[in-house]
């Protein structure tokens, strides 16, 4: 007879969605990681143009993949309970906010910034927990989110200005992740619902940009119009592969993996596109890095004694 584990799987199968969770991880974390690769193909037209595309194309591509699955219901119910409604709103403008800054930054070879900004991303979601859910911080937790503010601080003295891409960026990110934790309703359904609720400014001012004068449809250039019809495909493709698994994998092994997608933006950026690393920054990172490693250690051996107690 096979092994059974405590979930009430054999342990091959335990195995087996552990390594498709794995799988999917990597190509959700690795498609968030070339997201600036790819709007680097659109950056001749306006953020803001772009984000309406993506608004749009998203409600298009994501809407049809749902009812492919027919999971037609979920939307109706998401967009028809008012409470879910309101908290769609907030989570909807934070998301666009955050589109718009990461399409501007990648536009005016800002990469680097952006990786700050998702690096310190998790450090900002402590934060949020302590202020808005009055949660604990761990003295390790505290040392971590000492040293994201010092990096901030060091950065904002020897530059003459707070990095407001990276801060908004992470801010934005981490209010949506909150949002979207108190708000039941799965990923995917979630992301259609907010798109929809954001459709009618979207294709308004699109329409409004083409009433003054802008090719905002860039039907003069069908490869761009390709590009900006596929943000609809790359903003669902990594959010359904990211469900499947979150659903697999335990979030520690989540929270480590998050890692990649920054990681793969701060080498883009310095070996791609030659952005310049001085030494303000390479500082700034080096104490996000060392913050991230302490918050990383201190989750893991959180995980580790819960799985003790559970196991007891």
């Amino acid at each position: 007879m096979s092994e059974v584990t405590g979930t009430g799987k054999s342990a091959p199968a335990a195995e087996d969605e552990t390594r498709t969770g794995l799988l999917l991880a990597l190509a959700a974390y690795g498609m968030w990681g070339f997201f600036p690769a790819y709007y680097k193909l659109t950056e001749t037209v306006a953020p803001d143009v772009v984000v309406a595309h993506r608004i749009v194309w998203s409600v298009l591509f994501v809407g049809l993949y749902l009812l492919l699955r027919k999971r037609g219901g979920e939307i109706r119910e998401a967009l028809t309970t008012p409470a879910i409604v309101y908290r769609l709103c907030v989570s909807a403008a934070l998301i666009c906010v955050n589109w718009l800054v990461f399409v501007w930054a990648i536009s005016n070879s800002k990469v680097l910034d952006v990786s700050l900004g998702y690096f310190i991303n998790p450090l900002v979601s402590i934060l949020i927990g302590l202020v808005v859910l009055h949660e604990k911080l761990s003295p390790l937790q505290m040392v971590a989110v000492g040293l994201a503010s010092l990096a901030v601080a060091i950065q904002a003295v020897w530059t003459g200005g707070l990095p407001w891409v990276s801060l908004v960026l992470a801010f934005s990110f981490a209010g949506y992740g909150y949002v979207r934790k108190v708000t039941p309703v799965r990923p995917t359904p979630g992301l259609l619902a907010e798109s929809a609720l954001l459709v009618p400014l979207a294709a308004g001012y699109l329409l409004l940009t083409i009433s003054w004068g802008q090719d905002s449809l860039s039907l003069n250039n069908i490869p761009v119009l390709v590009a900006l019809a596929g943000t609809g495909i790359i903003t669902a493709l990594p959010l359904i592969a990211f469900s499947g698994a979150a659903r697999r994998l335990p979030l520690v092994m989540i929270g480590i993996m998050q890692y990649i997608a920054p990681s793969l933006h701060f080498l883009m950026a310095v070996y791609v596109w030659n952005e310049p690393l001085d030494q303000t920054k390479l500082l700034t990172f080096g104490i996000i890095w060392a913050a991230l490693v302490i918050f990383t250690f201190d989750s893991y051996r959180r995980y580790k004694k819960s799985r003790r107690k559970a196991a007891a």
